[in-house]
């Protein structure tokens, strides 16, 4: 087998940087760090445990949503014990910015026949219950791109409802667009993972990121 190298989120995100927009975050080791990046970043924030042992954070509580500081540490205290308790070390927690709007998901996998491919899906945790997702070669053009958003069975979630706005449907397609063209440049990309993508009406923005090199 290969040896693969996998990017936890605090090296995809550096990484990804250089094509789309990331949200805005800080790497902790202690609690007093974490509480001096809410000098930078303001309430609500986000605090996720990040190790090579815990890729998939959600599955064992490694997310928490604080909207002040009592609720920062309580949540930092408890990462830490869900830390300790699945032995997660090493380990640091990464504190976010909020972002809000609608959960997408954006992944590029490496086929054995067709080279790599670009997914576009609804859902963010909830991808895997609703399949909703929809594939294309890589790289791929703004045609493309608007051709995958039109292919989602919920779609109308993008282009809004009545009583919900349409996203930034230009910016979800930069994206889609810049996303694709990465294998080109990084040939040994066997996935990336931009789950959830939040878009809303005035951007579109990766707020969990992995990529396995092989």
């Amino acid at each position: 087998m290969p040896k693969k190298t996998i990017f936890t989120q605090d090296k995809a995100d550096k990484f990804l940087s250089k094509y789309i927009k990331i949200a805005k975050s800080e790497l902790t080791k202690n609690l007093q760090q974490v509480q001096k990046a809410t000098n930078k970043l303001k309430y609500p924030l986000v605090l996720k445990i990040i190790s090579q042992k815990a890729l998939h954070k959600t599955d064992i509580g490694g997310i928490k949503i604080c909207n002040n500081e009592q609720e920062l540490e309580q949540s930092y205290q408890q990462l830490e014990k869900t830390a300790n308790k699945k032995r997660l070390k090493p380990y640091k927690i990464l504190t976010q910015e909020f972002i809000k709007g609608k959960e997408l998901i954006i992944g590029i996998k490496k086929d054995p026949t067709f080279q790599h491919v670009i997914m576009l899906g609804l859902g963010g945790i909830f991808v895997e219950i609703l399949k909703d997702v929809t594939f294309r070669a890589c790289p791929i053009t703004l045609k493309d791109a608007q051709e995958m958003i039109d292919d989602l069975k919920g779609n109308k979630i993008i282009y809004g409802t009545r009583n919900q706005p349409s996203i930034n449907i230009n910016k979800l397609k930069q994206t889609l667009v810049k996303v694709s063209q990465i294998p080109q440049k990084k040939k040994n990309i066997l996935e990336l993972d931009i789950n959830p993508l939040i878009a809303n009406e005035k951007d579109v923005i990766a707020v969990d990121t992995r990529i396995v090199f092989e």
